[in-house]
């Protein structure tokens, strides 16, 4: 297991116990993490669960692939450290990973 912490725009924080294999979106939807609405149901074909990446666990969540970019571009108010939280697969090097939700979602 892996402890995820996701910190909402207003500072509250949820950390969840997230399995191994899952996506970080997963892992928010099924602790009913409020502000990842998940709307295609992690096809990449929304951006409906971007997070921003705390910067030091940039490195561990891998790159974005093009798909991904392009749909950044829907984001409210992407970073540098943007990411689509269905596109983070979760495994054991991610346990202590944070993340904070935009105000809004696309």
């Amino acid at each position: 297991m892996a402890k995820i912490t996701y910190i909402e725009h207003n500072g509250t924080e949820h950390v969840v116990d997230a399995q191994p294999g899952v996506s970080v979106m997963e892992a928010a939807v099924k602790n009913l993490v409020p502000g990842i609405d998940a709307d295609c149901g992690g096809a990449c074909a929304c951006a409906t669960c971007h997070v921003y990446v705390d910067p030091e666990w940039l490195p561990q969540t891998g790159q974005r692939e093009s798909m991904e970019e392009s749909m950044l571009d829907f984001a409210y108010e992407p970073k540098e450290n943007s990411r689509l939280s269905c596109q983070i697969t979760v495994t054991n090097d991610l346990d202590g990973l944070i993340v904070r939700l935009p105000e809004q979602q696309g």
